[in-house]
């Protein structure tokens, strides 16, 4: 019997590992990804039941800057342009499926370089404020999935791109139900612990 399997990519973690300055990930790397990974040994000879890319859309909306900084426009931003386009894309290319979760705007922080002053006060202007940006669902999805995936027996292997070590239960999970669970890093270190939830770690690869 042909074994079957899924990939799940967590979509924050590739854009910070595939994405470089002034070329940031786009729909052609996510798939040049894709093709790498369905070309490696173990997987080469499976049945590949469908990709999961799991992301948050982009933030909408307006905001006050404290301090007289005027209003923030998050959907003018160049990332949010940025990934509409990655999300529209990527959902046109065959096998995938999208899994949203949202950004919420929770306030304010400083730059950082203004608290490393050693200067016992400061002034702080609007131009020292950042947005505190949350993401919210994305990993809750990505565990359901794992869940539903396995308890389904829709495949039997699950392909799993992230190095966040909060997804160990989920891994843990589908090996108990009968799931093998490749774990795929780019390089990134993890902990142990997620080695010994995983039936095989790929560290780097071309």
């Amino acid at each position: 019997m042909t074994l079957t399997y899924a990939m799940l990519i967590d979509g924050g973690f590739i854009r910070r590992r595939l994405g470089r300055p002034g070329a940031p990930l786009d729909a052609a790397l996510v798939a040049s990804f894709v093709g790498k990974v369905r070309m490696l040994p173990c997987v080469a000879g499976m049945q590949l039941h469908r990709i999961y890319f799991y992301d948050a859309k982009p933030l909408e909306g307006r905001a006050f800057v404290p301090l007289g900084g005027g209003t923030l426009d998050f959907g003018a931003s160049t990332s949010a342009a940025r990934n509409k386009s990655l999300h529209a894309a990527l959902l046109r290319e065959p096998f995938f499926a999208l899994r949203m979760g949202e950004l919420q705007h929770e306030g304010w922080y400083l730059r950082p370089k203004i608290l490393d002053k050693t200067i016992s006060s400061i002034e702080i202007s609007a131009a020292e404020l950042q947005p505190t940006i949350r993401q919210k669902g994305v990993d809750m999805r990505i565990g359901l999935d794992i869940a539903s995936l396995t308890l389904k027996r829709q495949v039997q292997v699950i392909v799993l791109v992230t190095a966040d070590s909060d997804f160990m239960p989920a891994m843990k999970f589908a090996r108990r139900e009968g799931a093998q669970l490749f774990l795929i890093t780019l390089g990134h270190g993890v902990r142990d612990a997620m080695h010994e939830h995983a039936d095989l770690v790929i560290d780097r690869f071309e």
